[in-house]
């Protein structure tokens, strides 16, 4: 398949203009073709008016007919076969099973929201019957169901080029309830973008949709995305990036006349917690399941272990022991972009330079674009006196904060922001201990595991990956797992409405034959 280098507004190819960008191959630095330009003014105004006007009649269809649409974008993405792996393992410096599994994840995560829509449940019906009779005042008939919000503007990840990206879980989600999108691709993996976009585009027209249900844009800057989000047209946004850009996003659409919510995915440093009788018992090898979590895709990973807090003694020793050894074995790994790589290395050099910081291992030198794994230790004091220490450094480096006992363990953790995940490494003498933190955690994370790390966000129904701010922006939704849909729905109340005028799950004979909660009972 042939790249163009165009974007794709209602199905059709546009050209860009200004400056011409290249995709650049992360391994050696190397510009690739073809000529890439950032979407036009107007390119971005059609994309926003091809959506509004698909909006109600694709919100219209009925959840099988957009199950079926999301089935045949899955499809079409593995239709593409083995040129999208070998495109964005040049653009991504990604390793091919990396990759493939993400592939898998993208169309598994497709073919989940399917599912959610088959299943119905998504749309919250609820019905509470007239009560004519009741005494002192009579009760209307009252009806309710989620709607989809409107257009959505989707901003592609640099970290998972196809999982986060272009058909992603943000996109797909936001399919399923029903809302347009107007993807804006990462310039980091342009041509993955492009081969995933005209899949999705394709699959909108062989579903028969309208041709604005799915637009791609591209961009080396940030004019298209600042155009994107001010648009009146778009009702939401999905970004996964930087603290920078995601606060960026959420000023733009606070300042616009009607503001609208920023679903951003921005930053954490996911505290792993080493309680003393894990410590104690194996220490050592949870320090070597530790490396492989930090190194994991060259630490670029939003859950990769990024602190650790344990109180001082053998066990801690036989961790530091065990993970610098492991450490010690790690190649260096090409990072996705020259300009992750180049942050990277800045957030390593001000450890570094920290006089209450000390380098205790690190994994082997490499090339020019790929970065080194190190680990770095502080006491909780140092840590509680400077807030720099807690400062996300996206890239295989971890902090171990030796504690005096747990009572520092439990300030250092009061003193955090917002997380994604917390691991607690414990064992059955250390139950009281967790007990104590559990309530602490379930404030500052979105996710808390036992004797694991969160580097495996399963995709699934009861997965939150979210966060108190600023791992997310709104710490009551999640990006993956079928709750992630709720992002992109809002309740409408129906009272006293005649049946033939109810949208079709409301009405009596429940002709889609969703579960419906009748007067507070569900299933009734």
């Amino acid at each position: 398949m042939e790249l163009t280098g165009h974007s794709i507004v209602g199905g059709r190819p546009a050209e860009g203009e200004g400056t011409p960008f290249h995709a650049v191959e992360a391994a050696t630095g190397r510009e690739t073709g073809p000529l890439f330009r950032a979407a036009t003014p107007e390119t971005v105004d059609r994309a926003c008016a091809l959506a509004e006007e698909a909006f109600d009649t694709f919100r219209a269809t009925d959840p099988a007919r957009r199950a079926a649409f999301l089935d045949a974008v899955a499809q079409a993405i593995l239709d593409i076969g083995d040129p999208l792996i070998v495109r964005c393992m040049e653009e991504s410096g990604l390793p091919r099973p990396r990759l493939e599994g993400e592939r898998g994840r993208t169309v598994g995560q497709l073919r989940m929201f399917a599912g959610v829509l088959r299943e119905g449940s998504f749309l919250d019906a609820r019905i509470d019957p007239a009560l004519p009779d009741r005494q002192p005042l009579p009760r209307p008939d009252l009806r309710l169901r989620n709607v989809p919000v409107g257009p959505v503007a989707v901003f592609g990840a640099s970290n998972f080029p196809l999982a986060f990206s272009v058909a992603g879980g943000d996109t797909a989600s936001a399919l399923a309830a029903g809302c347009p999108v107007v993807a804006k691709a990462h310039p980091a993996h342009p041509g993955t973008s492009e081969l995933v976009g005209r899949a999705v585009a394709g699959a909108v027209a062989a579903c028969g949709l309208p041709a604005g249900v799915f637009s791609l844009l591209f961009d080396d800057g940030i004019a298209v995305g600042k155009r994107l989000v001010s648009d009146p047209r778009i009702a939401a946004v999905g970004f996964t990036g930087s603290r920078t850009g995601g606060t960026a996003l959420m000023a733009l659409a606070a300042a616009r006349p009607v503001p609208i919510p920023v679903y951003a995915e921005m930053s954490s440093i996911n505290p792993v917690i080493l309680l003393p009788e894990a410590l104690a018992t194996r220490g050592g090898a949870i320090g070597k399941a530790f490396v492989g979590a930090l190194t994991l895709g060259s630490g670029q990973f939003c859950t990769n272990p990024g602190l650790v807090l344990a109180v001082e003694g053998p066990g801690l020793d036989a961790f530091l022991a065990g993970a610098a050894q492991a450490l010690e074995g790690v190649a260096a790994q090409t990072m996705l972009t020259p300009g992750i790589h180049r942050a990277y290395g800045a957030g390593v050099a001000a450890l570094d330079a920290n006089e209450a910081v000390t380098r205790l291992a690190e994994g082997q030198g490499g090339g020019a674009t790929q970065g080194r794994a190190v680990l770095f230790a502080t006491s909780a004091a140092a840590f509680l006196d400077d807030h720099r220490l807690a400062e996300e450094v996206f890239g295989a480096a971890s902090l171990v904060v030796r504690c005096r006992d747990l009572g520092e363990v439990h300030a250092v953790l009061a003193r955090l922001e917002g997380q994604l995940t917390a691991a607690l490494h414990l064992e059955a003498g250390d139950h009281e201990a967790a007990r104590a933190l559990l309530p602490l955690l379930e404030r500052r994370v979105g996710r808390i595991l036992v004797n694991g790390f969160g580097t495996g966000v399963e995709v699934g129904h009861a997965m939150v990956h979210g966060g108190p701010y600023p791992a997310t922006s709104d710490g009551r939704t999640t990006s993956v797992g079928s709750l992630a849909i709720a992002r992109f729905l809002r309740p409408v109340c129906y009272q006293d409405l005649p049946d033939a005028l109810l949208p079709p799950e409301l009405q009596q004979a429940n002709p889609l034959e969703i579960p419906r909660r009748v007067d507070g009972r569900a299933g009734a």
